[in-house]
């Protein structure tokens, strides 16, 4: 009996306790968080699978994967040191003095106008150095026959010429402020140049598109003037932008197809028939003073001061233009004082937060009659873009 139970014992050698010990020494999976094949392997578990573990494979099948923790992202740590603002002063210059992209051969008076420059001609501070496009097209360069002289003194020709200009008013500013000579130096202002005074501009089309661009990026603004100027056939435009008279005659609800708001169309209009009545024309705009073109202009509605003072800086080539509303100018001169720009940000102050508007004028007021080109450089102490004045 001995001897059968020992053979039976042997060739059945798993035992109760043998099962027991061998489960207990298989190593336990933890419990963690799975891997990136884990819901590869989940998808093709079998329902033989989920049997072997004692749950209902019907269950099994429908329970949801185990949860995971979701990744967070680092923050990056942003840098200490912020660049001054970017002014909008410059690509809002650019867009009123841009070329229009469906007649790119038309010479605007855009800065970055490639039309070969004229013969030298006679250039005055005090007056229209560009010359202007009529709306028949013709194109009128100044005169400067009506000089403001005093009664007892005789008329005079004007002894500087486009092509030294700048050069005077350089040498004026340096002699009033030597301290300006690192900034003079560094940059070249194009726009008072002989090849930026070369230009021509059309007075109606510039100040249209000053309103277009107002409160609107630079890419809706561009948008806009397209398809303003697609509104009209070509023979409606002749110079690249339709007429003040075909503008003038255009209903508001036409006007607005081209995506200008009601009250932008209304100012467009306006301006058109300031044109055609005869308030604004060529001659007041070539040779009239700073005062008389400043006066007539804003009385237009839809042109703020600084509207016009950009147009009679850039588009007309007036000299002596000083813009107190222009942050960046303002920002420029206070640095240029010594004054921490950085902490008269912080503190607030309004719109005259860097200085007051009383010390602008009474530190430009030196600088006369090249105010403009001291503006232009205010703009530059502070490494303000102004490519797109220059350049576009």
């Amino acid at each position: 009996m001995s001897l059968r139970r020992s053979a039976r014992v042997q060739s059945h050698p798993r035992t109760v306790e043998n099962i027991d010990a061998a489960e207990v020494a298989a190593p336990t999976k933890k419990r963690g968080r799975p891997g990136k094949g884990s819901k590869g392997d989940a998808d093709s578990a079998t329902p033989q699978d989920a049997g072997s573990t004692g749950i209902d494979t019907s269950v099994a099948a429908s329970m949801p994967p185990p949860p995971t923790t979701p990744n967070k992202r680092r923050k990056v740590a942003s840098s200490p040191v912020k660049p001054p603002p970017i002014t909008p002063t410059p690509s809002a210059i650019g867009f009123m003095t841009s070329s229009s992209v469906l007649r790119p051969t038309y010479s605007t008076g855009d800065i970055d106008d490639a039309t070969p420059p004229p013969a030298d001609r006679p250039a005055e501070p005090h007056h229209t150095n560009a010359t202007l496009v009529t709306p028949g097209g013709t194109q009128v360069q100044p005169t400067y026959s009506n000089f403001e002289e005093s009664p007892s003194k005789p008329t005079r020709e004007p002894t500087t010429t486009s092509s030294c200009l700048l050069d005077e008013a350089v040498a004026h500013l340096l002699n009033v402020d030597s301290t300006l000579k690192p900034v003079l130096d560094k940059h070249h202002c194009r726009v008072f140049s002989p090849a930026g005074l070369a230009e021509s501009i059309d007075p109606f089309r510039s100040l249209s598109s000053g309103i277009m661009a107002q409160q609107v990026s630079g890419a809706a603004a561009k948008s806009i003037k397209n398809k303003f100027v697609g509104l009209f056939p070509p023979e409606d435009c002749p110079n690249g932008f339709p007429t003040p008279a075909v503008v003038a005659e255009t209903s508001l609800p036409r006007l607005r197809e081209a995506g200008l708001s009601q009250r932008k169309a209304e100012y467009i209009q306006g301006l058109a028939q300031k044109f055609v009545s005869g308030e604004l024309t060529i001659p007041m705009l070539m040779n009239g003073s700073d005062e008389e073109v400043m006066t007539k202009l804003v009385a237009v509605r839809g042109l703020g001061a600084w509207s016009v003072e950009m147009f009679m800086c850039f588009g007309l080539k007036r000299m002596d233009v000083f813009s107190t509303g222009d942050l960046g100018v303002q920002r420029g001169m206070a640095a240029h004082a010594g004054k921490d720009v950085a902490k008269l940000k912080a503190k607030g102050g309004g719109k005259f937060k860097y200085m007051s508007e009383k010390e602008m004028l009474e530190r430009a007021e030196v600088f006369r009659p090249y105010r403009s080109l001291f503006m232009w450089y205010m703009w530059r102490v502070e490494d303000v873009d102004v490519e797109a004045v220059e350049n576009n």
